[in-house]
């Protein structure tokens, strides 16, 4: 079994320093194969359950600020929990996950681990916690201030560009064309071929 020391030295800098004996806690409580993982555009962490291990495997994405990080963590440990419980017969982000989640989160939920412009949106997210914090445009602002690379002068969100507005995501140039609740539908500039794209994607705007 992992040290305490073990893991503390491998999740310093991950997540804020006052979380580490939980996440250690989380973890020695009911065991799990924990992964730190290249960035990946379409999550920041997941849960992966196969037949033929007997410890599951939990990974998060290696570039996430150290508040995002732990609540991704604690979110994936929710899903291990609901799993260990009631196998497949729950939905991955059903009220059985909400509910883990909201149990696991609440401890965390004070001015010692998080800052407060970051606290009190997630307070409020964590009321009725969605599938990804992503789909809550306000806490992914105020997480993106704490993020570890700087972003450069043209970067912007999304969500935060005019209607019409040209911006440059992935290498190919769009247009905005319409807000529709978290997702933005964009244009290709040169096919006319249209996209939803998150509204909290980094984009260069131009």
């Amino acid at each position: 079994m992992i040290k305490p020391e073990e893991w503390t030295a491998f999740l310093s800098g991950r997540v804020p320093d006052q979380a580490i004996p939980y996440c250690y806690e989380l973890w020695k409580e009911n065991p799990f194969h924990f992964v730190v993982t290249k960035s990946r555009s379409s999550k920041l962490g997941d849960f992966t359950y196969r037949k033929n291990r007997s410890v599951q495997k939990i990974t998060v994405n290696h570039d996430l600020n150290s508040y995002q990080f732990l609540i991704t963590y604690i979110h994936e440990v929710a899903h291990h929990r609901v799993y260990a419980k009631y196998g497949s017969s729950r939905m991955p982000h059903g009220m059985e996950w909400k509910r883990e989640f909201q149990r696991l989160m609440e401890p965390m939920l004070v001015r010692e681990v998080f800052p407060m412009d970051v606290l009190v949106p997630l307070r409020r997210h964590m009321s009725n916690p969605k599938a990804s914090a992503g789909a809550d445009l306000f806490l992914m602002k105020e997480l993106r201030k704490y993020d570890p690379a700087a972003k450069g002068e043209s970067e912007i969100l999304l969500s935060d560009l005019m209607l019409g507005q040209q911006f440059m995501f992935k290498n190919r140039m769009f247009e905005k064309l319409e807000s529709r609740r978290t997702r933005v539908l964009c244009e290709e500039v040169g096919t006319g071929r249209r996209f939803l794209i998150s509204g909290h994607a980094s984009v260069e705007k131009r």
